[in-house]
């Protein structure tokens, strides 16, 4: 797997942000998109690129979103054991 520096990475996403702001005010790239197509677009992108990670996600899995804290049940109180200290833990 190749490694990019985090500057070029961060340097790289700022000249893609600064062409597409400048793109947005040239006429010739003002076409008009069906908004189902460009959504579907999106998730074969998305699916495309992620793919090997969404493989190994499903292959160990795992679940990327859970809904509320995972609750556990209390422990039984252990026979014999107190919850006052005892003399040696008081002096130390």
């Amino acid at each position: 797997m190749r490694r990019l520096p985090e500057f070029k990475f961060w340097y790289g996403c700022a000249k893609a942000v600064f062409c597409a702001f400048c793109c947005t005010f040239i006429p010739l790239f003002n076409i008009p998109v069906f908004w189902p197509i460009l959504l579907m677009y999106f998730f074969v992108l998305f699916i495309l690129t992620m793919k090997r990670q969404i493989r190994h996600m499903v292959k160990h899995k795992y679940i990327p979103i859970s809904f509320g804290k995972k609750s556990y049940a209390k422990a039984p109180p252990v026979a014999g054991s107190s919850n006052k200290m005892s003399k040696v833990d008081k002096a130390g």
